[in-house]
């Protein structure tokens, strides 16, 4: 007993007690700011740097749905105008919104309906579907339940069974493979329900868009109410996604 009074003590408080104001690592890379200036004439460094296609120019903009948040295009543009902060909060509700250009400041998911904050506002069950990632996503999601970041003081957890659920959140590209089991998982959930889309792969497709082994018909006859963009996002991205959109 001793003993473990002496490590809690060493330990210190691991708790995030503020979620929406934590002061990020210097390595790490969020949301993108796009410098205001013209791109050196016939310049094409950090769109051909891109491993996944998600810079487009004239004007530059950057697509956070198919980013993988990697230093590539910050690192070779020579006029250093894509630039990645340390802002966490990169969640939106509408795919459009992932698209960063100069112009953009901030991204917010707009607030859900008061149909949805009224079943969920208070308590919301999750369930997570693995539709074929590399489980990069599923070890950040999995962090959430840990003291750190103790996503369950919210009255947010993830649960076993779709039938105990009031959505899901989906990870990887959706294989051929998992889209009848996506589709089965989802029909399970009772009404309403909700679809959270969690990671570059799940967004669309991220390095795998190209590959014949996707299926994404599931992403054509449901709308998703969640984007939380990352490779992996940060468990405080999923966090404060869903505290925003809840309005808690």
């Amino acid at each position: 007993m001793i003993d473990a009074i002496k490590i809690r003590v060493l330990q210190g408080d691991p708790i995030i007690h503020d979620v929406r104001n934590v002061q990020m690592p210097p390595l790490y890379r969020g949301h993108p700011v796009i410098a205001d200036k013209p791109c050196a004439a016939g310049c094409t460094t950090c769109a051909d740097a891109c491993p996944v296609q998600a810079i487009s120019l004239n004007p530059v903009s950057v697509d956070m749905g198919r980013c993988v948040f990697c230093p590539v295009c910050e690192e070779n543009c020579p006029e250093k105008i894509i630039h990645f902060t340390g802002n966490y909060h990169v969640a939106c509700s509408s795919r459009e919104q992932l698209v960063v250009t100069a112009a953009t400041k901030a991204v917010t998911p707009e607030a859900a309906s008061k149909k949805i904050k009224n079943y969920f506002g208070k308590s919301l069950k999750l369930r997570q579907i693995s539709a074929g990632g590399c489980n990069g996503c599923e070890l950040e999601l999995n962090a959430l339940s840990n003291v750190n970041f103790d996503m369950g003081r919210y009255g947010i957890e993830f649960v076993a069974s779709p039938r105990h659920a009031d959505g899901v959140v989906i990870t990887g590209p959706i294989t051929q493979n998992m889209t009848r089991a996506a589709e089965i998982c989802f029909e399970a959930v009772p009404n309403p329900k909700i679809i959270i889309l969690t990671g570059a792969c799940a967004i669309s497709g991220g390095i795998f868009k190209s590959s014949n082994a996707l299926e994404r018909e599931f992403l054509n006859r449901h709308t998703p109410n969640l984007y939380i963009p990352g490779c992996p996002p940060h468990p405080l991205t999923f966090i404060n996604a869903l505290l925003e959109w809840l309005g808690k």
